[in-house]
């Protein structure tokens, strides 16, 4: 046995080559990841393997490397971009006589730090337990084997047992607190349908700016980082959608490729979000070469979750680092399928805005009205029901009002009121973007 610090700041690095599953990225993010966790990478083990050990993951004569590198850099930890098995874990540290992390425990690490929430904690603490379960051994090596004779038997079993026993009793307290919860949290979902007020969840690759573009559309305080699994705790804001009315808006924890299964069973409640969501909007950093590779990559894990076939709006971030133009790209059906826009600077949140507008009310026109001095109650109906941008009366006393209104909702008032009208582009042309519905 050994002396495990409590933290270790100095950390070697392990990443293995596989045929067929590692791509070039995988140990920039992974050395990404350790620096989140507030390690310190001083020193970097690469190797090639078919198929990993199974005693050392690596192999006898690598993991001797490992060790001469660590008592070189005289570093505290070793992490592997891998999962690793409890029994390689075992026999890693027992060479290493240091401590050794695979991918698992470390993002559970990073986001033991970042959680803020009484929710967030609880999730990330039964994430921990349910890691810990399998590796409980390793902390009672000195207990591992029964001893012979009177007041000598099972010692170690009785101290495992125990362990079990509590590590158990806790969890199902964890899954009770969740469970409570997540009612709360459908009970708010159903209020909300009976409102009829949709829910819009944005997702993405972790650090793809998600909580920046939350705090600017909705003038929030999430917290905001260029870092991995800055924002962990699920934020619910209420965004009045110009033209339509309230939407509610979830910022939700980044996706990351290997994402351990512990944490997606954990982070179920805060997941529900994004499976119950009316449309995804799906940010990507446009600055990121292999954002393709993210995309593919988030749509896995929105599969995996159930959240696969729920609608999704592509917001191309970050557009202020790539020097892209913000701009609305359209489908073949005419629909709005991404929209390139900076959260940072604010560049194209008129984009984003009018893409959701478009989306929950598809039949939504804007031009300019003339209504007559005689209109003045069809003029309040339409202050009520659709969003006046501007309002300019004339010198008969009528009215010319720029709108942006449901087509459908405006050929009903004016019917209402057995008038006609003509939606015109400019105040000052009869080109006509609608037309005019007649009286009955």
């Amino acid at each position: 046995m050994f002396e495990r610090p409590r933290s270790g700041e100095r950390a070697i690095l392990v990443h293995v080559d596989f045929p067929g599953e590692s791509e070039p990225e995988d140990l920039l993010e992974f050395t990404d990841l350790v620096r989140s966790a507030g390690a310190e990478p001083v020193g970097t083990v690469t190797a090639s393997r078919n198929a990993p050990d199974s005693r050392f993951y690596v192999g006898s004569g690598k993991a001797e490397t490992i060790r001469d590198l660590l008592v070189d850099e005289e570093a505290d930890l070793v992490i592997f971009n891998h999962e690793l098995s409890p029994s390689q874990e075992r026999n890693l540290e027992k060479l290493f006589s240091a401590r050794v992390l695979d991918r698992t425990g470390l993002i559970l690490d990073i986001f033991a730090q970042r959680a803020r929430s009484f929710e967030g904690k609880l999730q990330v603490e039964l994430a921990q337990l349910r890691h810990l379960s399998t590796r409980l051994i390793r902390g009672w090596t000195h207990l591992e084997r029964q001893k012979g004779g009177i007041g000598l038997r099972g010692p170690g079993e009785t101290q495992l047992e125990t362990d079990r026993r509590l590590l158990g009793n806790r969890i199902k307290q964890i899954n009770k607190r969740l469970e409570k919860v997540r009612g709360q949290r459908a009970q708010g979902r159903r209020a909300r349908d009976r409102a009829e007020v949709p829910s819009v969840s944005l997702v993405g690759y972790t650090n793809a700016g998600k909580s920046t573009l939350f705090n600017r559309l909705c003038a929030a305080d999430v917290y905001a980082a260029d870092q991995l699994f800055a924002t962990l705790d699920p934020t619910l804001r209420r965004f009045d959608l110009p033209g339509f009315g309230p939407v509610v808006i979830a910022d939700t924890v980044g996706f990351v490729r290997k994402l351990p299964h512990e944490l997606v069973a954990a982070f179920r409640s805060t997941l529900e979000e994004t499976r119950e969501a009316d449309l995804l909007l799906h940010v990507v950093d446009a600055h990121d070469p292999e954002r393709q590779t993210r995309i593919e990559q988030v749509n896995e894990v929105l599969a995996d979750i159930g959240a696969g076939d729920v609608p999704q709006l592509m917001l191309y971030n970050k557009i202020d680092l790539s020097a892209e133009p913000a701009r609305v790209v359209r489908d073949t059906a005419g629909k709005v399928s991404r929209v390139w826009c900076s959260a940072a600077t604010g560049e194209g949140m008129d984009l984003i805005e009018s893409a959701l507008c478009e989306y929950f009310m598809p039949d939504q026109v804007r031009g300019w009205l003339y209504l007559p001095a005689r209109a003045g109650r069809l003029r309040a109906m339409i202050y009520r029901t659709g969003e006046v941008l501007h309002d300019e009366p004339d010198a008969e006393g009528g009215w010319w009002l720029e709108v942006s209104i449901s087509g459908q909702e405006l050929d009903g008032l004016y019917r209402r009121e057995g008038l006609a009208y003509t939606l015109h582009k400019r105040r000052d042309s009869l080109d006509v973007v609608a037309g005019a519905a007649q009286a009955p």
